[in-house]
């Protein structure tokens, strides 16, 4: 056996010799020494074939194996079917990598496996060894068996301003995929999926869990076979045509990261936040903590005025804001959306000075200067569309579809590549910028690259490339990775940006559902979680401020309105939040997460670890029983004497809510309980109206 283990998960592959090895185990830390082969286990079934073909590492297609391939390639026609042989096996403590040859075909198919901190990272690669030109249609990332007790589907969808919709499925009778052909991640959110075993929950049961880290097209597969098990393939949704080998050409898939967690879903969420953290791109001195941010848009939306900005600035250092982000609206010819992309050179008439005095402004306030920029896109209204109209995806015969009055860039070009560095390095040479926040606002089509072929993957190479360059030569420079909101979150892209806009709805109500989403991929201190105005733009609901705040306050805080529109109560409420995140973000950024459900509609998270943790219960919709109900928190089972306080019930201002003596003292030192007590019969809960978020600190006592 060839056997991966950490502390919590087995890998467990059977070695076969010259034959690819089989599949044993993906899941809770195992003891394999002794298991036998699978061939003293596995007895003959009717109608099949005399050589038994159970799943192997990676499984071929159209040679006796009837479930998903981990390749479907060919030769003009010819070669589609492969017989692979081991080449090599390099195989350490932590890591395998094998090497399968069809010196038939003329392929090489190259599976990794890597195990750390309960993630396995899978990847392959496939070389054309023969004389002509190879297709590939397909290569997973990784194929992953599934116990055959796997019980449902936890996964999301969703659309532009609402983001992360939950959806729960059994297992299927046949098969479910998720596929994404819109050359970008999508607001459905990152691709990924959680399967459950019986009886998972939040808290406990067996979960297996996976995301790919690519940021285009890509599919998401559960099949189950004539066994009664169930398998799992992740990898990039290819074009028609899009990958056609020349001999000695190469094709690697995206990563993708699979946890199996004996903890529930919490286990598998922490076990990617932890992977997504050592892949971030910090500085070798870590993470420095979060800024608060303020962003122009809602604010001001294109109507930009260097007196009024600079007024914003000072209004918005004065409410505790660190980091000052001009959104769109700055450069030249650009007053509303139809005109300018692509010109990236500040707008004469707006900035007379240019953005220097602005910037200037905002860095001797005690803030640092953020820009938004687009650099994939184009208007054919600009300077770059009339000089380089070749420029942008496009295809014979199809026609020019705009989005938002807009193309796309063709990013596999080296010269496009080559105009968007050196403009936006023109800017980050020449202004204190320490923020990007790198939008992206429409999906890619048609998607035809110089050679009328399809240019979605070479569109993602093409983008890391750019990135990767800028990075490199600006590395104090953090990015914000935006896709009209919640567009492009993923594990890919989490390697090269700092920080996601989770929505640009940033209704507080639907905030909640979506933060929660979004955080079963991604950390929050990468998840942007914005104080937005009352009534909310997307939706027209209105919030309390103190709401507004207590739902942005777990992620990297921000503030996307004009202080000078607010009352001044309000601004008041506001600049204490600012106050309280700074003091906090410590504490929420670090450490682990949990989230889990309450009785009557109450949702909650935790953050940090047992002995110093915050917890947030939200509200949204009124209680339908007498008395609130404790809440029961299974991560403080044996955590010993706790102490408990209530550090703030956000809601707005009104007819107060009945009391009770003990959140009295919770107010004051707190009250002590068992862990145990807290993990299985609750912690009491104060009375909470509608849209409100009570915030407790439990400390060792």
């Amino acid at each position: 056996m060839i056997a991966l283990h950490d502390a919590t998960t087995s890998l467990v592959l059977e070695d076969r010799g010259t034959a690819p090895p089989l599949w044993r185990w993906w899941g809770p830390r195992v003891d394999a020494g002794g298991l036998p082969p699978i061939a003293e286990v596995r007895p003959a079934a009717s109608f099949s074939l005399d050589i038994d073909q159970p799943l192997t590492l990676a499984p071929g297609f159209g040679s006796g194996w009837f479930g998903p391939a981990a390749l479907r390639a060919h030769r003009a026609g010819r070669d589609f079917a492969q017989w692979f042989v081991v080449d090599a096996i390099d195989a350490g403590a932590d890591a395998v990598t094998v090497t399968l040859v069809d010196a038939r075909a003329g392929i090489t198919l190259v599976q990794r496996i890597a195990l750390r901190d309960g993630i396995a990272i899978l990847s392959a690669s496939v070389v054309n060894d023969g004389d002509g030109p190879l297709d590939v249609a397909w290569l997973a990332a990784g194929t992953l068996p599934l116990p055959a007790d796997c019980s449902g589907i936890r996964s999301f969808t969703g659309r532009h301003n609402a983001e992360f919709v939950p959806q729960a499925e059994p297992m299927p009778a046949h098969g479910w995929v998720r596929e994404t052909r819109r050359g970008l991640t999508g607001h459905a959110g990152p691709p990924g999926v959680f399967v459950t075993g019986p009886d998972a929950g939040w808290h406990a049961g067996r979960v297996h869990a996976a995301q790919l880290a690519s940021s285009g097209n890509h599919r998401l597969a559960i099949e189950r076979d004539d066994d009664g098990v169930w398998t799992l393939q992740m990898g990039e949704a290819l074009a028609p045509g899009e990958v056609r080998l020349a001999p000695g050409e190469r094709y690697d898939s995206p990563e993708m990261l699979a946890a199996c967690a004996a903890t529930g879903l919490n286990g598998a969420i922490q076990a990617f936040h932890a992977a997504i953290r050592a892949r971030a791109p910090w500085p070798a001195t870590g993470m420095p903590p979060r800024p608060v941010h303020v962003n122009s848009w809602e604010g001001f939306y294109f109507d930009h005025d260097e007196a009024a900005l600079i007024a914003l600035a000072d209004r918005s250092a004065a409410l505790g804001v660190e980091r000052f982000v001009l959104d769109d609206g700055w450069f030249r010819g650009r007053g509303d959306d139809t005109a300018a992309l692509g010109d990236w050179t500040p707008d004469p008439v707006k900035y007379p000075r240019g953005l220097g005095p602005l910037a200037r402004h905002v860095v001797a306030r005690g803030m640092t200067f953020g820009l938004w920029v687009e650099p994939e896109m184009v208007n054919p209204h600009s300077d770059l569309a009339r000089a380089h109209p070749d420029w942008a995806l496009q295809l014979d015969g199809v026609p020019r579809l705009t989005s938002r009055n807009q193309w796309v860039l063709d990013l596999g070009r080296a010269a496009v590549r080559d105009y968007l560095f050196e403009a936006i390095d023109a800017l980050l040479g020449a202004l204190p910028i320490a923020y990007l926040k790198w939008d992206h606002n429409r999906e890619l089509a048609p998607a035809g690259d110089a050679h009328g072929r399809a240019g979605y993957h070479a569109q993602v190479v093409g983008l890391y490339a750019l990135i990767d360059r800028l990075r490199a030569a600006h590395p104090a420079v953090e990015i914000e990775s935006c896709a009209g909101g919640g567009g492009r979150i993923d594990a890919g892209i989490a390697a090269r940006t700092h920080r996601f806009w989770t929505s640009d709805c940033i209704d507080a109500v639907s905030r909640v559902g979506m933060q929660r989403g979004f955080l079963h991929f991604m950390p929050p201190e990468m998840m942007g979680a914005h104080v937005g105005a009352s009534p909310a733009h997307a939706t027209g609901r209105r919030q309390g401020m103190a709401f507004r705040a207590a739902v942005a306050l777990p992620g990297h805080l921000g503030v996307e309105l004009d202080p000078a529109a607010i009352p001044p109560g309000d601004a008041a409420i506001l600049s204490a939040a600012i106050a309280r995140y700074k003091r906090l973000r410590d504490r929420l950024h670090r450490g682990r997460m949990w989230l889990g459900e309450g009785p009557d509609g109450l949702v909650w998270q935790m953050h940090g670890e047992p002995g110093d943790l915050l917890l947030s219960v939200t509200r949204v919709a009124p209680t339908t029983v007498r008395r609130p109900p404790p809440i029961v928190l299974p991560p403080l089972a044996a955590a010993g004497s706790t102490r408990v306080r209530l550090l703030d019930i956000a809601t707005e201002d009104g007819h107060a809510a009945p009391d009770a003596p003990l959140f009295a003292t919770m107010r004051g030192a707190g009250a002590i309980f068992d862990g145990d007590w807290l993990a299985h019969a609750g912690l009491p809960m104060p009375a909470m109206k509608a849209e409100s978020v009570a915030l407790f600190a439990l400390e060792t006592a």
